[in-house]
C-alpha cells in the first residue's frame, strides 16, 4: 500500500476512534475490520486523498516559507555582511541581489548576462556574490582563485574578473581562473601564495551552512529581499522581484 494511503488511513482512523469513542469503549472492533471501513471509505471518495495531498502540499509549503523566513532574519549579518562576500554595484544600494553560483554551472553562466544586465542599467542596485562550488573539485579550485582575487582588486575589476571566467567554456578550475586573473594585471605569484590561507575553506563552509538552512540544493539560487529564486528564471522576473521591493519591500507585493 503506498506510504501515502497508509497516512491518510491511519489519519481517518483517528478520527473515527475519535468520533465512536463510547462505542468503542464498550467494543473494540478488529484493527482490520476498521482499515477495511477506511479503505472502503476512500476507494468510494477518491477525491478526499486529492485534497489531503493538496492541503498536505500546502501546509509543507507555508512550513518551508517560516523556516527561511526565520533564517533571513537570523541570519542576516551572514547573508549581508560576511567578510567573504564579493560585492559588486553599488555598494551603498537600496536593494540588494544576493547570488548562490559555481564556475562551472551552466545555468549560472546562463543567468549572468541578466545580472549583468540589471547591474548597467540600474545604479542602485548592489549584488552580493556567494561561491557555492558543488559541482567539482574543479568549481571548488576556481572559487578558491576568485576568493584570492576578490581581495587583490578593486570590486569593478572582480566583477569583470568573474564575467570572463563565467565565459570560460569547458571545465573551470584553477589554471582558467589564474588565466583570467593574469590577464587582468593580477600576480600569479601571489594568488598562488594566497591560496594557502586557511579562511578560504571557512569561506566556503560558511556559505554552504546559510545554503542547508535556506535549504539551497542548486546554482543558480538569488535572495532577494524576503524571497528565495531558485533557477535562471530570466531578466524580467529578476527585475519584476528588484521593483516590487522597493515598492512594498518584499519579492511579491499584494
Amino acid at each position: 500500500m503506498p506510504k501515502f494511503l497508509r497516512t491518510l488511513m491511519f489519519g481517518a482512523g483517528v478520527a473515527f476512534a475519535a468520533l465512536t469513542g463510547p462505542v468503542l469503549a464498550q467494543s473494540t472492533p478488529p484493527r482490520a475490520e476498521i482499515e477495511a471501513i477506511i479503505k472502503d471509505y476512500l476507494l468510494k471518495n477518491p477525491e478526499v486523498i486529492q485534497e489531503a495531498l493538496i492541503e498536505l502540499d500546502r501546509r509543507q509549503r507555508d512550513a518551508e516559507t517560516a523556516a527561511r523566513a526565520r533564517v533571513l532574519k537570523d541570519d542576516s549579518g551572514v547573508i549581508y555582511q560576511s567578510k567573504y562576500n564579493a560585492v559588486v554595484g553599488n555598494p551603498q544600494g537600496d536593494v540588494t541581489v544576493v547570488e548562490f553560483f559555481d564556475y562551472n554551472c551552466g545555468y549560472c553562466k546562463r543567468g549572468l548576462a541578466d545580472l549583468q544586465r540589471l547591474v548597467k542599467e540600474d545604479g542602485k542596485l548592489k549584488v552580493i556574490l556567494k561561491d557555492f562550488p558543488i559541482l567539482s573539485p574543479q568549481s571548488r579550485d576556481a572559487a578558491a582563485v576568485a576568493v584570492v582575487v576578490k581581495g587583490l582588486v578593486k570590486p569593478d575589476v572582480f566583477w569583470d574578473f568573474h564575467g570572463k571566467l563565467m565565459a570560460k567554456t569547458g571545465a573551470i578550475g584553477k589554471p582558467q581562473a589564474i588565466e583570467v586573473a593574469t590577464s587582468l594585471g593580477v600576480d600569479a605569484a601571489k594568488i598562488e601564495k594566497e591560496l594557502a590561507r586557511p579562511d578560504i575553506a571557512e569561506a566556503f563552509a560558511e556559505t554552504r551552512r546559510l545554503a542547508d538552512s535556506l535549504g539551497i540544493t542548486g546554482t543558480p539560487s538569488y535572495i532577494l529581499g524576503d524571497d528565495l529564486v531558485v533557477g535562471a528564471v530570466g531578466y524580467q522576473q529578476l527585475k519584476d522581484r528588484v521593483d516590487n521591493v522597493r515598492k512594498c519591500g518584499k519579492a511579491n507585493c499584494g
